[in-house]
């Protein structure tokens, strides 16, 4: 099975406001950085979707270790809070509707397809990957 690396972040000018989303996949020496951006959006929204467009890129099923600075995210699958939510029909602990489930849902799938590492890195820090991540995601709301 390839291995992949995937660095993601998403970043908001209000909350909701423009949004922005960027991606760097690693493939052996190979690189490729990816962006987009939302009117009205939720820094949330725009965490989920940065790995989401990532994962759409891969053509066969891989090894990935996912990176975000994102708790929301990362604490999605290291918490389990995604198998409670799909087991309880998408319903938090406390029977509401998980909030941006259609997002959620997109990210289970490539579960189903990958094995995905989930790992967290401190943001505005000194990781190269993510700090690319962030000024593209900034980049891509700023061009709209």
């Amino acid at each position: 099975m390839e291995e992949v690396t995937i660095y993601t972040d998403g970043a908001c000018s209000g909350n909701p406001g423009k949004g922005g989303w960027g991606a760097v996949l690693i493939y052996k020496d190979k690189e490729k950085q990816i962006s987009g951006a939302s009117l009205n959006t939720t820094n949330n929204q725009m965490e989920l979707t940065a790995p989401i467009e990532a994962l759409k890129l891969l053509k066969r099923p891989c090894k990935v270790k996912l990176y975000s600075d994102s708790a929301y995210l990362i604490n999605g699958f290291t918490e389990g809070w995604i198998y409670n939510w799909q087991k309880n029909g998408w319903k938090t602990s406390n029977k509401k509707d998980v909030k941006n489930k259609e997002l959620w849902v997109q990210i289970y799938n490539f579960t189903q397809i990958h094995e995905i590492e989930w790992i967290k890195v401190k943001g505005h820090s000194d990781n190269k990957y993510n700090n690319i991540c962030d000024k593209l995601a900034v980049e891509a709301y700023n061009n709209i």
